[in-house]
């Protein structure tokens, strides 16, 4: 390892100095940030709010101060398909009676991970792992059907909101000191004792959640005003199951979670899962089908194309202007800004967690030039303040690089596709970049 020197210090120093755009800059930044200084006007002007494919859908939603990003685009994706069933003009389905479940089958899931490595010390890479993440509020597609299947949903009016499910950090921090203890105790007891511990440590986790997200229900009125001619509808006395299979009446279980993942460790037309990543112990396995961006972009499209909205997952983080509502990686000159070297791959980027998935919204409508995408509509759960009252804009070249999943049923899939989901997955390490959860 060699240390900067004094005559290196003195050369990088001088050479600063003398570039006279760098004076500039510096200037600049004193009083303004890095962002504005470096936007390109252009690619506002690149990238219109008009679509060739723009399908008509709710008021965006507000998962305020939580990371339930996937519960949130997840229930928009479903709301829209019950309210075409139905006529329905206008309402939402409850996120926070699918979160509190998650929680629970989330810290019932790490107690069994924790288990399955109680033979390891705690400082192993895998306990390591599992003992930092712990239990968080984000999720993967997979993860939401395991839900569904096994508890059902419910409209909002079932159950609404409270302030800790869309504050949720404090509560978190609660949650995952117990589960490390729970980590550390089911260590000084005997292996037919550990199961005692478990069961008090669920209980106990359940009461927080009760009282941080109130009680769910086990039956609810299904009350909706028709569109079209404003008539009041009542159902009576449903359960949040049957309203998933009475109501929704869609196999969650056709859809797909695809996956664009161009590094060397992850050929196409191959199925992967991540060790460790779950949250239903009885649920479906976290299952991901890596494919090739074209395929990847014409399965979002052909399913957009059916009027359908589409669930995905993507880096939010990169190029993104949360007022205008852009997300555009030509819209900020960074590089020539101070003069650096930062194009990557995205196959680099994944390889060295510059990037990975970390938010999930909803497609609502691309933008076609002779059957090719030039720009994509997003709907977000950040509310209406930002952006087209809540709707974003992706640009083509931002959805080749940061776009990293999408839900969509199989039949959208190519033969060579659907093969390939016969096949045992594979396994990646529980730290891989396509195990990050969107939050």
């Amino acid at each position: 390892m060699k240390p900067i020197t004094a005559e290196q210090l003195s050369n990088l120093r001088e050479s600063y100095l003398e570039d006279g755009k760098a004076r500039v800059v510096r200037n600049a930044l004193t009083k303004n940030d890095i962002a504005s200084i470096s936007r390109v006007f252009e690619a506002e002007c690149a990238n219109p709010n008009l679509f060739s494919i723009n399908l008509k859908t709710m008021p965006v939603t507000n998962q305020e101060a939580s990371g339930r990003c996937w519960i949130f685009s997840a229930m928009n994706v479903l709301r829209e398909i019950i309210a075409k069933k139905y006529g329905i003009r206008e309402f939402e389905l409850s996120q926070n009676y699918v979160a509190f479940y998650d929680k629970l089958e989330k810290a019932n899931w790490f107690m069994e991970c924790i288990l399955a490595e109680i033979d390891a010390p705690l400082s192993s890479e895998n306990n390591r792992f599992l003992l930092e993440t712990a239990v968080g509020d984000g999720g993967q597609w997979n993860m939401l059907v395991s839900l569904v299947r096994k508890y059902g949903i419910c409209p909002k009016t079932a159950m609404p909101e409270t302030y800790q499910s869309s504050h949720t950090r404090a509560m978190n921090g609660i949650l995952n000191r117990r589960l490390r203890k729970f980590a550390a105790d089911v260590r000084k007891v005997k292996p037919e004792e550990r199961e005692a511990v478990k069961e008090e440590c669920l209980k106990e986790i359940y009461g927080l959640l009760a009282s941080c997200f109130g009680m769910p229900p086990v039956k609810f009125t299904f009350e909706y005003v028709a569109k079209d001619d404003d008539s009041y509808h009542a159902e009576y006395d449903v359960t949040p199951l049957d309203f998933y299979r009475e109501y929704l009446k869609e196999d969650l279980e056709e859809y797909v979670s695809v996956i664009h993942g161009p590094t060397a460790d992850k050929p196409y037309y191959r199925l992967y899962t991540v060790k460790y990543l779950g949250n239903v112990v009885d649920g479906c396995k976290v299952a991901l089908l890596n494919l090739p961006l074209d395929e990847f972009k014409k399965a979002a499209i052909d399913q957009l194309k059916d009027g359908n909205p589409v669930w995905f997952g993507c880096d939010c983080g990169k190029s993104g202007d949360r007022e205008k509502g852009l997300w555009d990686d030509q819209q900020y000159d960074y590089e020539h800004t101070f003069d650096m070297q930062l194009s990557m791959t995205k196959a680099e980027e994944l390889d060295t967690r510059e990037s990975a998935m970390n938010h999930a919204m909803v497609f609502t409508g691309v933008n076609l030039v002779d059957g090719q995408p030039t720009r994509w509509k997003i709907e977000n759960s950040w509310g209406e303040k930002n952006a087209n009252k809540g709707y974003y804009i992706a640009s083509e070249t931002w959805f080749d690089k940061y776009m990293y999943v999408v839900a969509v049923p199989k039949k959208y899939l190519s033969e060579k596709a659907l093969a390939a989901l016969n096949e045992e997955p594979a396994v990646l390490d529980p730290w891989d970049p396509f195990g990050t959860l969107a939050d």
